[in-house]
């Protein structure tokens, strides 16, 4: 249809459909906001100012800087003045430093390897779920029902489903991150395969090959540049993701940091902030090279 033709039939009613969806979703913010403001759950406590001033003040001296700053010779005395110890906080900071680093290691590798397991195995049932990849209807139905119970489950969940499982440790936080990715991945795959470049598939229909055939050599000029977008994306997402696993037992970052609040240690909070933004600047950083290469790439 050229530019300035009368609409097809059919338009007003879809515009009907998204005003009813836009009054709907405001109804349901006036509700949740009116049924707070009811139960007196509207509130920023006692004293929302000093308590924020408070604790960006205590977030603004992150750990790491005892490295070079710290006092050599930190005594501990009661309170009747008895001695109780004597703590060099650069040897102390120096150590938890090093498992700090260690845990850093252990959320990436929950991260990236769940995320790699989620992948390779979406990748068949993204293929199934697509409605143009011509699998069965009742099989292409069952399989998307399952990509979305795996999406729809938090990371969290599936981490206490395992940690009951496996026991405490990275495979259940690597198995936490699979099992709700693959919703993930696997809606993003099939999406991908359906807005496909149509010209693709009739080509090699007309060839006499099947939808599965014309799927695998589509690929690289399809669907790979999508795939690997996709993976990036979700990968760094889930290295985020991973980094609160350790508050259910599955190790790395999160550990630290239920350990840091749990004790009050927000100077410890604040470098173990530091880190994972850090690390999630850092994927993305690295997801945006590789995306813009294969940009570069898919246009040549």
């Amino acid at each position: 249809m050229k530019l300035g033709s009368a609409p097809r039939a059919g338009t007003a009613p879809a515009q009907w459909r998204w005003q009813w969806v836009l009054l709907a979703y405001a109804a349901l913010i006036a509700a949740s906001l009116g049924s707070l403001l009811a139960q007196g759950d509207l509130s920023f406590g006692r004293n929302p100012y000093q308590n924020l001033v408070r604790t960006l003040d205590e977030l603004s001296r992150p750990s790491f800087l005892d490295l070079w700053f710290g006092e050599p010779r930190l005594e501990y005395r009661s309170d009747d003045g008895r001695l109780l110890r004597v703590e060099d906080r650069r040897a102390v900071e120096a150590s938890w430093l090093r498992g700090l680093l260690e845990a850093t290691w252990t959320t990436l590798k929950i991260g990236t390897l769940g995320s790699f397991f989620a992948g390779a195995i979406a990748l068949p049932l993204g293929f199934l779920a697509a409605r143009n990849a011509g699998a069965p209807a009742w099989l292409a139905s069952a399989v998307r029902a399952l990509l979305d119970a795996t999406r729809s489950i938090h990371t969290l969940v599936f981490g206490l489903i395992y940690v009951g499982i496996v026991g405490l440790g990275p495979m259940a936080g690597i198995l936490a991150i699979a099992s709700h990715s693959l919703g993930s991945y696997g809606k993003l795959y099939a999406e991908a395969i359906e807005q496909a470049d149509g010209n693709l598939f009739e080509s090699g229909l007309a060839l006499g090959l099947a939808p599965w055939q014309v799927i695998a050599h589509a690929m690289r000029r399809g669907f790979y540049p999508a795939f690997v977008s996709t993976h990036l994306y979700l990968w760094e997402f889930n290295v985020r993701d991973s980094t609160v696993l350790g508050l259910i037992g599955a190790g790395g970052l999160g550990l630290l940091v239920s350990e840091a609040v749990s004790l009050f240690q927000w100077e410890r909070l604040a470098t173990l902030l530091i880190v994972i933004v850090a690390l999630v600047v850092a994927m993305d950083r690295l997801g945006a090279g590789v995306r813009a290469r294969l940009l570069r790439t898919a246009g040549r």
